[in-house]
């Protein structure tokens, strides 16, 4: 099977390289343009002293007086001809703002996707059609502040760093934005005031780094205003233009207050009427403040995590634990700025990703048994001095007693969390180091603490190729016997055509980060891949993937763990649909007998397991009213068996309401029986507005016996400032009993200085 993908790569190469030497004159243009080698485009924003009522109709005469910015280019499908819908875009300022404005011509308005009304466009901004736009403010072509805006005017806004490889969506600034649809397409005005941004002050005049981009969702086009090609998107700022001559303007003191006040109730086997202590009203509050230009304080006390969503219920049928991603505002946002690990790179396949090792994972802090700890508060530094990149944050929380015998938090002292990073740039590479420290504190501390700390480097060579590294390494009093250090070098190169990367990794049987997650330990771990992405001129295709890699884990004496063949096609549709083949060889040796779950009788004794499976995915476009994925695995699992099921349906009748379900099924076999385990999940959106919506989820997990419900209504009242209602209960269908409910309102309000 491995010949049959390399022999098909290689035909559709050849295919690829005759399609790309035809070419179209347009315009007494020659198309597709190079648009790796293209000049970088450059704008002049104009100031006004006209007002501008930001309603999406640009009407106002001020707008006639701004400079027209077209010729976009796509990147895919047809990537390097012009973009088949035109955009005209405007940029203005004045004393207090940045106004942008943007006419999205379309020759069919009436089949613009818009598939949401919520705030952060969820799930996916690739659904839908959009306008976007990223700022360069410090003209380093590698941060950027980013908005995206639908047809009806919800929107995602966030900080991209590392020139694409971070982004961070939940930071959020004071901005206005109003959309309009029309005979013609739709408009989009914005106005951003100086506050929300960062910049340099002293400069004479501003010049920032610029992209702008426009996604037509029915015909899958993605166009931009500086060319790029179709491994990027719109937050590649190495790739974008450039925005001139803003001149006498300033941030200001950049001073944001946010007071909280919250009302909880709990009930359930977890909270016994006589341990209701976090029953009740309280408050709390949130700064930000521009300490300079380039960085931003932000102090938080009594934090309150409560309007968080759940977590997705999972099975897991390994050996190892599960990686659990962060849900609360206060950690997601700036955690681009404490990334040390198995970083991954889009477009690249690395074999690893931050799922696997971080040594800092945020939800080490204020949980435990997946219960929220309370936090007393803390401070985080974040932002740019000169070429270094830093990140700084210190967080305390209280002492955990557990409310009942059910509570599944361990006892335990106050702590102190601190970690340190710093990041120096140098072109498109970076260098660095980070140290963390969790320390007990208060009465019950008895001289226990966690360190670690690390080194790492990040470098691009030659346009295509990456580099990564890092050398890291924990510290505890009782430190078990072996070795604490862990660390990784990968290479991988990434062209129009080819990605070929290999990577190397040890890590000590010793190595234990308290702040960190660290997925296998005691291991190295080799690992290879090579893949083609031919785009070759076959109806409804846009990209065709076939691919092999393995992966070669032994212990720390060299005897082989875990050894994983794969040979794979993927194949990516113009109309957004994918479907992905997999055959996998496998090879486990088992020190210890694993038993698959606690409960069941499927138990593997130690010995070397040899087999193989299969995999079958397909996703639809999700652009379309009704859309869903299915994926099917099947073969060996050790000395017995597994099939995998798994699907997921939605239905959108609407850009106000759509409807998700999803259900995963497993069936393992082997000497001792059998294990059946499936996760059961139901979602419903719905928006009112772009300020006020809200969701329902429920899911059902077999192996736990668990009802989890959450129901969210968030209502953004003015900028930056949000009511929410949120229940949660956890049921136990076996026990038919509550394991906790809890009932909870917050109301917050920003005030900007």
């Amino acid at each position: 099977m491995r010949a049959v993908s390399l022999g098909i790569a290689f035909a559709l190469v050849s295919g690829t390289a005759m399609a790309q030497q035809n070419s179209d004159v347009v315009a007494g243009r020659e198309y597709p343009i190079a648009v790796e080698t293209v000049a970088r485009p450059v704008t002049e924003a104009v100031r006004t002293t006209g007002a501008i009522r930001i309603d999406g109709k640009l009407d106002d005469p001020a707008w006639q007086g701004a400079h027209e910015i077209t010729g976009f280019i796509q990147s895919i499908p047809d990537e390097g001809y012009p973009a088949t819908e035109p955009t005209v875009v405007r940029i203005l300022y004045d004393d207090r703002k940045l106004y942008i404005s943007a006419v999205c011509y379309d020759s069919e308005p009436d089949k613009l996707v818009v598939t949401t009304l919520e705030y952060g466009l969820k799930p996916s901004t690739h659904d839908m059609d959009v306008f976007a736009i990223t700022l360069d403010t410090f003209l380093d072509r590698q941060n950027a502040f980013i908005w995206l805006v639908n047809p009806r005017g919800a929107y995602r806004e966030g900080q991209v760093f590392n020139d694409s490889r971070n982004a961070d969506y939940a930071w959020r600034g004071i901005v206005e934005i109003k959309t309009e649809v029309h005979d013609s397409g739709w408009s989009v005005e914005m106005g951003i005031p100086w506050t929300t941004l960062r910049f340099d002050p002293t400069r004479e005049e501003q010049q920032w780094g610029m992209q702008l981009m426009r996604r037509v969702r029915r015909k899958s086009e993605d166009s931009y205003w500086a060319p790029v090609d179709r491994r990027d998107l719109v937050h590649r700022m190495s790739r974008a233009g450039t925005l001139t001559r803003l001149q006498d303007i300033s941030p200001g003191r950049n001073l944001k207050v946010k007071p909280f006040v919250f009302g909880t109730g709990l009930s359930g086997t977890l909270h016994p009427a006589e341990a209701s202590d976090d029953e009740g009203f309280d408050a709390g509050v949130d700064v930000k403040y521009g300490l300079t230009s380039g960085l931003t304080l932000d102090l938080t006390y009594n934090t309150d995590f409560s309007q968080a969503e759940v977590d997705q219920q999972r099975v897991n049928l390994t050996r190892f634990p599960l990686f659990f991603p962060e849900q609360r505002e206060f950690f997601v946002e700036n955690s681009g700025s404490f990334v040390l690990g198995d970083v991954s790179e889009r477009n690249y396949r690395m074999g690893s990703s931050l799922r696997d090792f971080t040594l800092f994972h945020s939800r080490r802090i204020g949980l435990s048994g997946g219960l929220p700890i309370p936090v007393l508060g803390g401070g985080r530094l974040t932002g740019r001095a000169g070429d270094f990149e830093l990140g700084v944050l210190n967080i305390q929380t209280e002492s955990v007693e557990p409310a009942s015998p059910t509570d599944p938090r361990s006892p335990g002292p106050a702590e102190n969390f601190s970690v340190v990073r710093v990041r120096r740039s140098m072109g498109f590479s970076d260098v660095g180091a980070m140290f963390l420290n969790r320390q007990a504190t208060g009465s019950l501390a008895d001289g226990e603490y966690n360190r670690s700390y690390g080194f790492d480097a990040n470098l691009h060579l030659l346009g295509h190729m990456i580099v990564n590294s890092y050398l890291v390494g924990s510290d505890e009093p009782e430190s078990a016997v072996g070795s604490q250090l862990a660390g990784r070098l990968s290479v991988a190169w990434r062209d129009r055509l080819w990605d070929v990367s290999g990577s190397v990794k040890q890590v000590g049987d010793a190595f234990n980060p308290g702040l960190g997650f660290v997925r296998r330990s005691g291991i190295r771990h080799g690992y290879a891949t090579f893949g083609a992405h031919p785009r070759p001129r076959i109806p409804l295709v846009q990209e065709i993937n076939p691919y092999g890699e393995i992966n070669y884990i032994t212990d720390l004496d060299s005897e082989l763990q875990t050894r994983e063949a794969t040979v794979g096609l993927g194949v990516v549709f113009l109309a957004g649909s994918s479907i992905n083949l997999q055959y996998n060889n496998l090879f486990e040796r088992l020190d210890l007998p694993f038993r698959v779950d606690r409960d069941s009788l499927v138990v593997f004794p130690a010995d070397d397991y040899s087999f193989q499976e299969a995999s079958l995915s397909f996703s639809s476009s999700a652009a379309k009213a009704f859309n869903f994925s299915a994926n099917v695995t099947g073969g060996g699992f050790y000395s017995g068996s597994r099939i995998s099921l798994g699907t997921s349906a939605q239905w959108r009748p609407s850009y106000r309401l759509a409807f998700n379900v999803s259900a995963s099924h497993d069936d393992v076999s082997g000497e001792g029986g059998s294990f059946t385990a499936y996760v059961l999940r139901s979602r419903i959106q719905f928006a009112a507005s772009t300020t006020l919506f809200g969701s329902a989820n429920v899911q059902y997990n077999n192996q736990t016996e668990e009802l989890v419900t959450n129901l969210r209504v968030n209502l953004i009242y003015a900028p930056l400032s949000d009511v929410f209602l949120v229940f949660t209960e956890r049921r136990n269908l076996d026990l038919d009993a509550v394991v906790e409910r809890q009932v909870t309102v917050k109301v917050t309000k920003m005030f900007a200085f």
